[in-house]
């Protein structure tokens, strides 16, 4: 299956191998959650499978097995596909039993060594997420692409192309797949929506307030999230409407972080929809941004990530999410974008 929102991404994999110019390194990228590992499977299917990915024969059977996402409770360097050809690499526990925050060097080097050996079949290894190798790893990456070996396919996976250096850039092809707003997306979402809930909530919002992840929409939609989410989104719009609202912060007190990033996603969206000079499905945000200026969304959104940044220091998150909701509640009549303070932890 074909997610629709996957649909462009795999029309371009498909005419490479259609004009015989499968590369010998592959970089698909795009947003968490987006779906890079699914589209990356369905594509190694394409290539064993001899039957239009039948599902049934030996090597769709294989790869169905295959369930490298899932966090093992022992340290190892690489891990095997139940398609003898085929290794994935990704952050692992160390032998301390802590889980690695980074791809190391010597587990590229297992995973280059592991590619290196004959082979009759294609030879596939896939590193997820690449933007998590460190620089040693990159580095010890390199080698294995500037001199690739014939009958050998190494996928990389990555959701910031910006965290990779430009050596391993330049050595592969690359696929993104972009953010899905097009109907068919919002159908597969809907469909995705728990019978009960259905009702409760319109596909098209929830897919603008994922960013075009549908993924991520489905993911959000478990538990009471949403509904905070919800409760936190129709405030900060209100506040937006009316700055008198900016005193009502009772719903916002211990939530700072998570109300944070509803605002940066309620302005990121704000944004995509004055670009493209159309409306979205929140009326009340396509009033907001109607009025307000695309420099002033752009220098709060700048602000925000910054203040998000900041959580894990000793920032006062209150008085920074009071802040940043001063300037929020004037966006559409400020004359003088004014400078955020950032208030300190008192010891």
């Amino acid at each position: 299956m074909i997610f629709p929102w996957h649909q462009n991404a795999f029309t371009n994999l498909t005419k490479m191998l259609e004009n015989n110019h499968l590369p010998h390194a592959l970089l698909i990228t795009g947003a968490e959650k987006i779906g890079k590992f699914e589209l990356a499977k369905r594509f190694i299917q394409t290539l064993l499978c001899e039957n239009n990915s039948c599902g049934e024969c030996q090597h769709c059977r294989q790869l169905a097995k295959d369930n490298p996402r899932q966090v093992l409770d022992q340290s190892v360097l690489i891990r095997r596909s139940h398609y003898p050809n085929m290794i994935f690499c990704r952050t692992e526990l160390r032998e301390s039993g802590k889980e690695s925050k980074e791809i190391r060097v010597d587990q590229i080097r297992a995973f280059c060594d592991s590619l290196n050996k004959t082979a009759g079949e294609l030879q596939i290894g896939m590193i997820f997420y690449a933007d998590q190798m460190n620089v040693s790893a990159a580095n010890s990456l390199l080698k294995t692409l500037e001199e690739p070996r014939e009958n050998t396919l190494i996928i990389l996976l990555a959701h910031n192309i910006n965290a990779l250096p430009e050596t391993i850039l330049s050595r592969c092809q690359s696929v993104h797949i972009s953010p899905a707003f097009d109907r068919g997306s919002v159908e597969w979402l809907s469909n995705h929506i728990d019978g009960e809930k259905r009702a409760d909530f319109d596909a098209v919002q929830l897919l603008e307030n994922a960013h075009g992840i549908p993924f991520k929409a489905v993911e959000d939609l478990q538990g009471d999230y949403f509904l905070k989410f919800q409760a936190w989104q129709n405030h900060l719009l209100e506040m937006a409407m009316n700055p008198a609202k900016t005193i009502e912060t009772g719903l916002f007190e211990g939530h700072e972080l998570e109300t944070l990033s509803c605002l940066q996603q309620l302005i990121t969206e704000g944004i995509r929809l004055k670009l493209l000079q159309t409306e979205g499905a929140l009326l009340e945000l396509n009033k907001v941004i109607s009025k307000a200026s695309s420099d002033n969304l752009f220098r709060l959104l700048d602000d925000i990530s910054r203040a998000i940044s900041l959580a894990q220091s000793p920032v006062n998150m209150t008085l920074l999410l009071d802040n940043v909701l001063i300037v929020w509640s004037h966006i559409t009549h400020l004359k003088q974008y004014p400078v955020i303070t950032i208030p300190q932890e008192v010891s």
